[in-house]
């Protein structure tokens, strides 16, 4: 969701006045467009009546016949689709113009890491007994940090972040649009909550889509030195309870990591992978993103997870394979190249 402790919304604004002056075109076939109050936009599923939503593929149509949404914006042939309730703005490039609005309602200036710096005013932070700060601190206005929590040097936590009790964040370490549990330790240099690495246009205009979500870190998380967990571009970016994260990890934007998963060094997760519980990730593994890998599942050192994996999975290689297959492959390849090998000494 779109937390306003962390992006502050420009709105309520009316919805025709914005849409004329972005100047796209646009179809708004419901009378009641033109005067419709936006105050912000979030996911389908939690889009309420004064959001604005997008519905732009195939895999939206599930969520947006039942959304709540005040307005959607949708492709031209999922105007059908769009529930009564809600105000249909159709148009051919529905991420660009969702984009436009996104930066009228949430300016670049008053959300994530620009705020959290460079707002003088706003809540004190509230530190509970037994907080300890480093040198160097910086902290946001709003910021909560629980009971005996302790603070590295260096280390700047920005606006509204909460931190929970018993946590160690270590030295350098920034973290902006984030809720972390208690007993988290983050270690140096990490970078929680910085924004998710989405783009329009592909390389051509390269423009980028505003990244407005969080990162919830549930109890009893480590993270590595130099790990950078993205937040989620409307939604959450989630890491569970008791799963370990080593050194110089990249976890994407709308990640969604289950309980006590094991994720070793360099290991790369594009955006909106879901690690079920208990998974295990050898060193080097990485996924193509938008796909999930089943509970119990181990990946080995270097395998490239190209789609979804069933639970209690054991895989390896790149594509991702049952590791039993992976191995007589190799095993073929080799027996091969040392019969060619053999052939040409003769």
């Amino acid at each position: 969701m779109v937390d306003t402790r962390f992006h502050s919304s420009a709105g309520p604004l009316a919805l025709g006045a914005v849409l004329s002056a972005i100047g796209r075109e646009v179809v708004v076939d419901d009378p009641r467009g033109a005067a419709l109050m936006i105050e912000g936009a979030d996911e389908l599923g939690l889009a309420g009546p004064r959001h604005l939503a997008l519905a732009a593929q195939a895999e939206y149509v599930p969520a947006l016949v039942e959304t709540k949404a005040g307005a959607v914006i949708v492709h031209p042939k999922f105007r059908a689709e769009v529930p009564a309730s809600a105000v249909a703005i159709v148009c051919e490039r529905p991420h660009d113009l969702f984009a436009d609005l996104l930066d009228r309602l949430y300016p670049s200036g008053t959300r994530g890491m620009a705020k959290a710096l460079f707002e003088a005013s706003g809540t004190a932070p509230h530190l509970e007994e037994g907080v300890r700060l480093g040198a160097n601190v910086v902290l946001g206005a709003g910021v909560e940090i629980g009971r005996n929590t302790v603070i590295g040097p260096n280390t700047v936590i920005g606006r509204g972040v909460t931190i929970g009790r018993n946590a160690v964040i270590g030295p350098n370490v920034s973290v902006e649009c984030a809720y972390l549990g208690n007993n988290v330790v983050v270690h140096a240099g990490a970078r929680i909550g910085t924004e998710g690495f989405g783009w329009l246009g592909l390389a051509q205009t390269n423009r980028k889509i505003p990244q407005l979500g969080r990162v919830i870190i549930q109890d009893s998380v480590e993270i590595g030195a130099n790990t950078t967990v993205d937040r989620g571009a409307l939604g959450d970016t989630v890491i569970g309870e008791g799963t370990k994260i080593d050194n110089l990890v990249q976890i994407g934007h709308n990640c969604r990591i289950g309980r006590y998963c094991l994720i070793a060094a360099h290991c790369g997760l594009s955006g909106s992978t879901v690690l079920e519980d208990s998974v295990l990730l050898g060193g080097g593994a990485s996924t193509a993103g938008h796909l999930t890998i089943g509970r119990g599942t181990v990946v080995m050192g270097w395998g490239g997870v190209t789609k979804s994996i069933a639970p209690g999975s054991k895989v390896g290689g790149f594509p991702a394979q049952d590791t039993r297959k992976w191995w007589q492959e190799l095993a073929t390849l080799r027996r091969l190249s040392k019969g060619v090998k053999s052939g040409r000494e003769e």
